[in-house]
């Protein structure tokens, strides 16, 4: 009876082409894929939704993530072309997701309390009432159907493991989020099982699969492309992440300093657990207990937000060895929820491997994939296997300034391979606006800064005169200066008390409020950011607390950039403590004296200190 209904609620089984008397015919003109100039097109006989066959599984893992003694399976959910029961056979777009099934509509006043004193233990958090998975089937989502069925790929969808109807617990990057998704590669090549239910043993095979897979998605939807690659899994031939979370501890840390994901003050990787915990009921005790409130309690550590085992186990950049697909990477500049740095380490560490790769940036906020034309060359010359040239395609394509996001500048590579780091350093008066210049001042100048929270960045570097922050500024640009890759500052600076939050900011003055008619652009003021915590001056897996009074030295990379600063703009360098949207907050009063003459910044310029000395001279 079980079978007979699944067989009513789903359009066509898999496994129907198994059955005795099936037979394959020849593909009409409109009813196999077509590749023009190097891209699969929409087919004529792919193209009408009401013609789709639509059917859900469970797909059987290697692991026993929620401790019932029984391996996971997890929920899939397929869409493919009629034909494919006919004979054809297609590769696939493939997404899987902790979102599919809702998410917790608990608010804010479940994340951390911000408002502490950094170095002591954080008060106690509320814990949300769980929350009714939002469950379909045999529809799990429909995000990239439109797009690739009618271009002759089939989709697949799958929940996370502990999410909407797949088993097992949610564990925020750990190894299950990673095998999940490579156990449904594994299902679409032949070589894991799946069943039309969560408990039974009916098999479901895809024969209609060529083997070949592609996958993407957005944010933590771009996150679990990336772990399923770094497993090694054939038949995993492309992946697209757009706004990937390459490292739990870079979302949530930041050189040692606990820093929350912009718009998220208050958040952490407990929070975000709660956030997606929507699987099976009866163990959702059980994974709470295990999970979040042992190995995430005992181990996330926001006292000294020093990276260790439990945040290297949740940093794909050290699983990278078996990755082998080939990576599409797209980031915006300005995402200052998962920001940029996440993409640009990755993309270094595949650089390194020797794996084909293209990156995209935009200069947006969070989120943004690559034109379709761009994702449709990657994948018809990876899943088709269409010698289409994409591997000598531009590496790198930026949208600059200005521009349509579907119409992006292409470079030899990112960074630009033309940029070159020039080192300036900082003269006085940083509380109204300072020098900041090629010019080295070995005077002995001390300048301090009085932490307080309540003032925003923006606020700070709109500021004519205030003890709250440090400003530096460069000559006015004589004409357009072109930035790409990571900004560094070396600073040396001394604590009145044994812990503080350090923020930089590299900024575009003057200032554009904007009006009525023209709110000002993100790029108009903001040109990079990063923070870091004084105490680790060796590495983020080592704190030492400060002595009041003792100067200390430390380095850090800002995240990386590529922007063009207009004519007329001067490029500012602000350094203050507590950055209110990302850091903790703590009482205002701390004090930082920064000793100017060990403190300088460098700037990856394209074309070079010449570059730089003929845009900054008059």
């Amino acid at each position: 009876m079980k079978s007979l209904i699944h067989l009513l609620r789903c359009t066509t089984l898999a496994f129907l082409t198994l059955l005795p008397g099936a037979q394959a015919r020849d593909a009409a003109p409109g009813d196999k894929p077509v590749i023009k100039d190097g891209e699969a097109q929409i087919v004529e006989g792919f193209k009408n939704p009401k013609d789709w066959i639509r059917h859900d599984l469970f797909v059987e893992t290697e692991f026993d993530s929620d401790g019932d003694g029984k391996m996971d399976r997890v929920h899939v959910s397929v869409c493919r072309q009629k034909q494919t029961d006919e004979g054809l056979k297609v590769p696939v777009v493939y997404g899987t997701s902790p979102y599919f099934a809702g998410t917790s509509p608990a608010g804010r006043e479940y994340f951390w309390n911000a408002k502490h004193e950094i170095g002591d233990e954080p008060p106690e958090r509320l814990i949300p009432d769980h929350f009714d998975a939002r469950n379909r089937r045999p529809l799990i989502s429909n995000a990239h159907v439109n797009t690739w069925v009618p271009r002759g790929y089939a989709v697949v969808h799958s929940s996370s493991p502990g999410t909407g109807l797949s088993q097992g617990c949610p564990t925020v990057g750990g190894d299950n989020e990673s095998l999940a998704p490579k156990a449904v590669v594994d299902w679409l090549c032949g070589r894991a099982k799946g069943y039309t239910e969560v408990d039974n043993d009916e098999t479901v095979e895809a024969t209609w699969c060529t083997g070949k897979i592609g996958m993407t998605g957005t944010s933590y939807e771009g996150t679990l492309p990336l772990a399923c690659a770094t497993t090694g899994v054939d038949g995993l031939d492309a992946i697209i992440p757009v706004a990937p979370n390459t490292s739990y501890y870079h979302y949530y840390r930041s050189n040692g300093l606990v820093r929350h994901p912009g718009g998220y003050m208050g958040e952490d990787i407990d929070v975000l657990y709660d956030f997606i915990q929507s699987g099976n009921p009866d163990r959702r005790e059980w994974c709470d207990c295990e999970i979040r409130d042992k190995e995430m309690a005992d181990n996330m550590d926001r006292v000294t937000g020093d990276y260790n085992d439990f945040w290297a186990g949740r940093d794909y950049l050290n699983d990278m060895a078996p990755l082998k697909a080939a990576v599409l990477m797209a980031h915006a500049f300005n995402d200052w929820n998962v920001v940029p740095e996440h993409s640009v380490r990755i993309l270094e560490a595949v650089k390194a491997k020797g794996v084909p790769y293209q990156s995209f940036f935009h200069q947006g906020g969070h989120g943004g994939p690559p034109p379709v034309k761009q994702m449709n060359r990657w994948f018809t010359r990876y899943l088709f296997e269409d010698e289409n040239g994409v591997e000598k395609d531009p590496k790198a394509w930026v949208v600059r300034e200005g521009d349509k996001q579907s119409e992006p500048t292409p470079y030899a590579d990112y960074p630009n391979p033309e940029a070159a780091p020039v080192t300036l350093y900082l003269g006085g008066g940083g509380q109204q606006q300072g020098a900041l210049s090629l010019k080295q001042n070995r005077a002995k100048i001390q300048e301090k800064i009085v932490d307080n929270y309540s003032f925003s960045g923006a606020m700070l570097a709109q500021a004519e005169d205030t003890n709250h922050r440090l400003l530096f500024v460069t000559p006015e640009l004589q004409e357009p200066l072109h930035l790409s890759g990571y900004s560094k500052i070396k600073i040396r600076l001394a604590s009145n008390k044994p812990a503080a939050n350090l923020s930089v900011w590299l900024v575009s003055l003057p200032w554009t409020t904007g009006n009525r008619f023209r709110q000002p652009k993100i790029t108009d003021n903001l040109i990079t950011r990063g923070w870091a915590d004084p105490q680790n001056t060796k590495s983020n897996r080592e704190s030492q607390p400060l002595k009041p009074g003792e100067f200390v030295d430390l380095s850090f990379d800002l995240q990386p950039d590529d922007q063009i600063i207009a004519k007329g703009q001067k490029i500012g360098l602000m350094i203050f403590s507590s950055d209110r949207e990302f850091t903790l907050q703590p009482k205002p009063g701390t004090e930082l004296t920064v000793d100017l003459a060990g403190t300088q910044l460098s700037l990856p310029v394209v074309g070079g200190k010449n570059v730089y000395t003929q845009a900054t001279s008059k």
